[in-house]
């Protein structure tokens, strides 16, 4: 499973990250709300759990701003308000669950299992077909025609956030964050190499490139 958690409580996110980790699940751990906002619009998640209350933009206008811009993933809300005007709020801005603090980690964990269950998220294969190229998430194969191509960890995830987006710019800082992380010392000048290595696997013989440079901004994926 994966989770994006925003919650600006320190102790209370390295305890929700710790347990989650415990379990299996992959998550990202965030603490505005301006970052989670681009963590979920830039990658994919099973689950979103958004604190109401946080530095800049609340989790609440976070979850109304993801609406709007078209997210159809699942998002739960924490939050100290327990009024049934807060709860009616947040479900009205968009969120599946609303979980009042303070609570248990079983708690927790039992409404993200049914959340997930109950979510349109279906086990088949999640395969991607741009032109001749054929993408498939569950296996982690890439092929051209029917021939297999062979990607590695960071080009898989490299060229995962770029489909997820494709039509769209993604910003160098975000592809550097997403796929090394933030204390990485990978720089632009790594990142531009790891495209032309990406593009010398997928580009057609025919010369059509799909990965695009945009001078100062970053990369961007078409058919």
């Amino acid at each position: 499973m994966q989770i994006l958690l925003a919650e600006d409580d320190l102790r209370l996110g390295r305890l929700i990250k710790h347990m989650f980790e415990r379990e299996g699940a992959k998550i990202d751990w965030v603490v505005e709300g301006e970052a989670a906002f681009e963590y979920a619009v830039y990658s994919s998640y099973d689950i979103i759990i958004l604190d109401w209350m946080m530095p800049g933009e609340s989790g609440l206008s976070v979850c109304d701003r993801l609406r709007k811009h078209g997210y159809q993933g699942v998002i739960l809300m924490l939050t100290a308000k327990d009024a049934v005007e807060d709860r009616v709020s947040g479900l009205d801005t968009g969120a599946d669950d609303y979980l009042v603090k303070p609570f248990e980690f079983s708690e927790l964990m039992a409404r993200i299992r049914a959340l997930f269950r109950r979510s349109n998220n279906k086990l088949i294969e999640d395969i991607v077909i741009i032109g001749k190229l054929i993408f498939n998430r569950t296996t982690k194969i890439m092929k051209y025609d029917s021939r297999e191509i062979c990607l590695s960890g960071r080009e898989f995830q490299m060229l995962d956030l770029l489909i997820q987006n494709r039509g769209q710019v993604v910003p160098r800082e975000v592809i550097l964050d997403r796929v090394w992380g933030l204390e990485s010392e990978v720089t632009s000048n790594n990142l531009d190499a790891y495209v032309r290595l990406l593009r010398k696997k997928i580009d057609s013989p025919d010369g059509k490139t799909f990965i695009h440079t945009v001078r100062g901004v970053g990369y961007r994926l078409e058919e």
